[in-house]
């Protein structure tokens, strides 16, 4: 084993704690949100866990590529990393957020599972087929990286957990509904959950898809890239301290900052994946790179 191969592991062990966060949050989050349900620490903690799994997951290829002499464990390695972190791991803390643990309706908290099945399995049909890929030889992925994937749901779990309630608009907060968005019980409702569960499978569909991506690695890009996450990063951390207060649901300037920052991410990574092939640089020709 190498230095990298120890990152690796530690990143996958970052993916095992998120999934350990999101089982402590659901005891925080069988009240409704509306009277504090969201105020938990875990979903960040759980957050945050993917977020330094990612982190070193940028880091441990170059560091594979410098130190390591024999790379025989660290495809393999990185494979189960990935899938815990970010296929696993992000699917749970969906479903933990917005089905709200048994309240929400049954549709919709059926849905809300297949669209996570659906995720977790793209996610391994991802990562098998980057194995018998040229992965490390071209300057782009076939289909969306699981960590890029991951980056996308957290940015929009993010501003729909923070998301200011009305007394009117869908409801998936209940169990008797009469249908499978909407109760009508007066109480508090969100905006945008639903938008999870369509964005869930455009995510799975990018991943199997044959869509070239830029790997990010040099220029514009990579500062761009670089940008997001330290948003994406500090929106997270910044969200914990929110939940620190107890006028945290009244500190509405405080929610608006942290959204606007799982906003900026979101909308960086949608002009990654909006832009696809078009952001991948120009290959060298045989007689450059000879």
């Amino acid at each position: 084993m190498g230095i990298a191969d120890y990152i690796t592991i530690m990143n996958g062990l970052f993916g095992v704690m998120a999934i350990v966060f999101i089982i402590l949050a659901v005891e925080d989050m069988q009240e409704p949100y509306y009277e504090g349900g969201l105020l938990t620490d875990y979903i960040w903690a759980a957050m945050l866990c993917v977020l330094l799994s990612a982190l070193g997951d940028i880091i441990d290829g170059p560091i594979a590529r410098k130190y390591s002499k024999r790379q025989l464990l660290g495809g393999s390695l990185d494979i189960m990393s990935d899938c815990i972190s970010f296929c696993v791991a992000p699917a749970l803390m969906i479903f933990a957020m917005f089905g709200r643990m048994g309240e929400a309706s049954t549709i919709w908290t059926v849905s809300l599972a297949i669209g996570c099945f659906w995720l977790i399995a793209c996610g391994m049909l991802r990562l098998a087929r980057f194995q018998h890929e040229e992965g490390g030889y071209v300057p782009y992925f076939h289909g969306l990286s699981s960590p890029a994937s991951a980056l996308i749901l957290l940015s929009a779990a993010g501003i729909f957990w923070l998301q200011p309630t009305s007394g009117y608009g869908p409801d998936l907060s209940t169990w008797g509904c009469d249908n499978w968005w909407s109760c009508g019980n007066g109480s508090p409702k969100p905006y945008f959950d639903f938008l999870m569960l369509p964005l869930m499978l455009i995510c799975g569909g990018l991943m199997i898809s044959d869509r070239k991506m830029s790997k990010l690695k040099s220029g514009i890009q990579l500062r761009l890239s670089t940008l997001q996450f330290a948003a994406l990063l500090f929106a997270t951390i910044h969200a914990m301290t929110l939940t620190k207060n107890s006028d945290a649901g009244e500190n509405l300037s405080g929610t608006s900052f942290t959204m606007f920052l799982f906003a900026f991410s979101l909308f960086w990574t949608m002009v990654y994946v909006i832009g696809g092939p078009r952001l991948v640089p120009s290959e060298p020709s045989i007689d450059e790179s000879e």
